[in-house]
């Protein structure tokens, strides 16, 4: 998992990607969807399902991220987060090309336009939450 091991979430954790084994160990969920994103960018959750919505170093991979986004949008109940993580690493092969030609700087910027094109989230924010600044890889979130 990707949330730390003391984390107590809610009632309901839900986990959605494409690994089946990976999902199945993951102690913090409740339960878990196996589904690509790439075939399919509707998320199999009804409206304004989820408080808060994580999407974990992943979505440089999406080929439709605005769309996700907007998904995302519509299962978040009112007042709901999306929180995107992302580092500087990536597969090369799997990210998407503008992804790869620019810095952590612009990659917050396209993953905030993604939340401000998909019309229903706030003015995102972003924060760098690096473990150890300068001498560890980045970790960024953007969250709105």
């Amino acid at each position: 998992s990707h949330y730390p091991k003391d984390w107590k979430g809610g009632e309901n954790v839900v986990g959605l990607g494409m690994n089946e084994y990976e999902l199945s160990q993951n102690p913090v969920l409740t339960s878990h969807v196996v589904k690509d994103l790439n075939d399919d960018p509707v998320l199999p959750f009804d409206d304004n399902t989820f408080d808060k919505v994580t999407c974990v170093v992943s979505i440089d991979y999406l080929n439709k991220p605005l769309q996700v986004c907007q998904e995302i949008g519509r299962v978040l109940k009112p007042g709901g987060e999306c929180i995107l993580s992302m580092s500087n690493r990536c597969f090369p092969t799997k990210a998407f090309q503008i992804w790869l030609q620019t810095s952590d700087l612009e990659h917050i910027f396209i993953a905030g336009s993604f939340f401000h094109y998909a019309g229903s989230f706030d003015a995102p924010q972003s924060l760098d939450i690096s473990p150890n600044p300068g001498r560890s890889d980045p970790l960024y979130i953007v969250k709105a």
